[in-house]
């Protein structure tokens, strides 16, 4: 029960990585406000929470609605823990391609959003003495070609505006860190193909299938692989982390794949047959 007593706040908390992350506050002791654009399945996660669990309608492109959404949070008994979650796939478009729209919606659906939740959190929290704030960042952060470029900035923006976050706000006791999933099998790749219906099935399906053999740990990723490490962050048992992030990603960003399958060879292995 390492949040009994405490108020945690999660955006897009109605489905898939932040509906994982507030179930798992909440049996860990929480309170938790969920914000998102989907109603009906933020009514449903918060009438079925026996009271632990309240909704609210969040836009995180509308700046008033993240101040309001903090502001009610605030007015139920204060913000202890903040994971800044909504997010989507954004615009799939290379550079050469993508329209300023796309653009300039990607970068606020992604990374303004994060830093609107922190700027409204941060002095609710201060006033509280502190708190812990999870931002999601993503190996997209860290790496070419685990996704789109418009969302690949983004997260890269997240993950130092993380840092920046954490030494501004070390004066007010708040700890500030970011996880980044790897190959997590949620809706947010067919929502951003826009496959819906029984095909959504089975596409999710095929995707883990291809993660499972995508990275070392030969499984796919799960959303509550990433509540896991969200919530040992926001913790107490992390008490002395700050500034820094958690890669999830069953070792996919540990190098080429003959760094870790003995089945692919690698460039000196390859060269090896060409010694006299």
């Amino acid at each position: 029960m390492r949040f009994a007593g405490k108020r945690a706040v999660v955006t897009g908390g109605a489905s898939g990585i932040g509906r994982a992350t507030a179930l798992r506050l909440v049996r860990e002791g929480a309170e938790v406000l969920i914000g998102d654009i989907d109603e009906a399945q933020g009514r449903e996660i918060a009438e079925t929470s026996n009271g632990r669990i309240r909704f609210q309608r969040c836009n995180v492109c509308e700046a008033s609605e993240i101040e309001a959404l903090m502001a009610t949070a605030d007015a139920g008994g204060g913000i202890d823990v903040l994971f800044n979650n909504a997010g989507a796939g954004g615009a799939r478009a290379k550079i050469d391609e993508i329209s300023p729209d796309e653009w300039d919606f990607t970068q606020s659906l992604l990374l303004r959003s994060v830093a609107l939740g922190i700027r409204y959190a941060a002095p609710m929290m201060a006033a509280r003495g502190g708190g812990a704030i999870v931002n999601p960042a993503s190996i997209a952060a860290l790496q070419t070609g685990a996704a789109p470029t418009a969302y690949s900035v983004a997260k890269a923006g997240v993950l130092h505006l993380t840092h920046l976050a954490a030494a501004d706000l070390a004066r007010y006791k708040i700890r500030v860190n970011a996880v980044c999933p790897g190959f997590i099998t949620t809706n947010i790749f067919t929502s951003a193909m826009d496959i819906d219906g029984s095909a959504r099935d089975q596409a999710n399906a095929a995707i883990a299938g291809i993660a499972a053999a995508a990275q070392p740990v030969q499984r796919a990723g799960s959303a509550d692989d990433i509540a896991a490490a969200v919530a040992y962050l926001a913790s107490d048992d992390a008490a002395f982390v700050t500034g820094t992030h958690i890669t999830v990603d069953g070792g996919m960003t540990l190098g080429p794949r003959n760094s870790w399958d003995p089945n692919v060879p690698s460039l000196f292995a390859m060269l090896e047959a060409f010694k006299k």
